[in-house]
């Protein structure tokens, strides 16, 4: 990626102090994509729910164009929404063609989502109770974060070139959109301009702690119903076909005195 690196440095510089621990981290991490992306039914399934979640910010972006009262917000808004849609186009065209080159499988793989996450959009964000200052703070945070992992991921797939190209192309938006949020934040909110960034940074990570706790007692769940259909239902199974073994075949003759059950309430 080293073309690409002058665009993704973060707004103070941070991550310079330990540059041999950020390698070793940035090495993994891209052994991993690059093993997330090599299934050719994995990679065109994210394209497309890639496609998804650009779509959906997309329309959020109208909306929020709809509601500001800045003109130049609302042109920029306007831009930046039709680049979503063109970038759902090119992710779904990708992917569709990725997965029709493909021959049928009877089980569909893992997505790795959690690991490999596109870009989140707005996040499920309130545009219609969201000031321009808060929504411009989550933009640039959102945008900042899908260009490194777009980056990431066009390093993962240099060995499908019209792949790395559509995330090549989307990056160069993405790279405007995370510039432009910053300076129209620090234009319309010059003073509490941090302020609204570190508020953002908290409501990303109250989301982001929000899924992996879902996640967490999703996979808490299984283990604990699998644990239970595996060690409790045994036993139980055992005691019933023992005590079938013990009941005598056929018709069971009912005693008398339980026969004036059917002619009484009590």
């Amino acid at each position: 990626m080293p073309g690409w690196a002058g665009c993704l440095k973060g707004d103070h510089g941070h991550g310079q102090a330990f540059p041999g621990a950020v390698g070793a981290i940035r090495s993994m991490l891209g052994l991993l994509h690059r093993w997330i992306w090599r299934d050719a039914e994995r990679r065109g399934r994210k394209l497309l729910n890639f496609a998804e979640t650009e779509a959906d910010g997309g329309r959020d972006l109208v909306r929020a164009a709809e509601l500001t009262q800045d003109a130049t917000l609302r042109r920029l808004y306007m831009v930046h929404a039709a680049d979503e849609d063109r970038h759902a186009t090119l992710f779904r065209n990708r992917g569709t063609d990725i997965l029709r080159a493909l021959p049928a499988r009877t089980s569909p793989v893992a997505q790795m989502n959690w690991i490999s996450p596109g870009e989140r959009g707005l996040d499920d964000l309130r545009v219609h109770s969201t000031s321009d200052a808060s929504l411009l703070a989550f933009l640039h945070l959102s945008e900042k974060t899908a260009a490194g992992h777009f980056a990431a991921y066009g390093d993962a797939v240099r060995n499908d070139p019209p792949t790395r190209d559509v995330f090549r192309e989307i990056l160069r938006d993405e790279t405007f959109h995370m510039n432009y949020t910053l300076v129209q934040l620090n234009r319309i909110a010059s003073s509490r301009g941090r302020f609204y960034l570190w508020r953002a940074r908290l409501s990303r990570l109250w989301k982001a702690y929000l899924r992996a706790m879902s996640a967490i007692a999703g996979v808490m769940g299984t283990v604990v119903l699998t644990a239970q259909y595996f060690l409790l239902l045994p036993p139980f199974a055992f005691l019933a076909k023992r005590a079938e073994r013990r009941e005598p075949p056929g018709w069971t003759p009912v005693p008398p005195e339980r026969e004036r059950a059917l002619e009484s309430q009590y």
